[in-house]
């Protein structure tokens, strides 16, 4: 059984980011989108998701940032943060692991290796 998150998916382009969070609903989870940096990182510090999905190619700063400022609101617990990218390179996945991210996933997303990252870390 699922236990239902508090999912943040940020992605500059709408449709990208609404399919992910239709499919995250689907498996019981509450999905909030935002379409920047800007607004993903008032979300946030508003609402406090659990779990953040990000894209890395946003416009106003790249994903890496935003990772590295949602890492600085020191949030308790921290969110669990997943790169959703189109860059895939051994060097892409480093910096994302160096900008706080647990996984990093190549768009588009295998929509049952997303559910097992957000299930491998479920609340207890």
């Amino acid at each position: 059984m699922t236990t239902g998150r508090r999912i943040l998916v940020v992605d500059d382009n709408p449709d990208a980011a609404d399919a992910v969070a239709v499919l995250l609903e689907i498996e019981g989870h509450e999905v909030h989108t935002a379409h920047s940096g800007r607004a993903a990182l008032a979300e946030a510090r508003t609402w406090g998701p659990d779990t953040m999905v990000l894209d890395i190619g946003l416009p106003d700063m790249d994903g890496y940032e935003l990772a590295r400022q949602v890492m600085a609101l020191r949030m308790e617990p921290a969110p669990l943060l997943i790169a959703l990218s189109g860059y895939g390179r051994a060097a892409d996945i480093r910096l994302a692991r160096e900008a706080g991210f647990a996984h990093h996933l190549l768009k588009p997303v295998e929509p049952d290796a997303l559910f097992a990252l957000v299930r491998s870390d479920s609340l207890t």
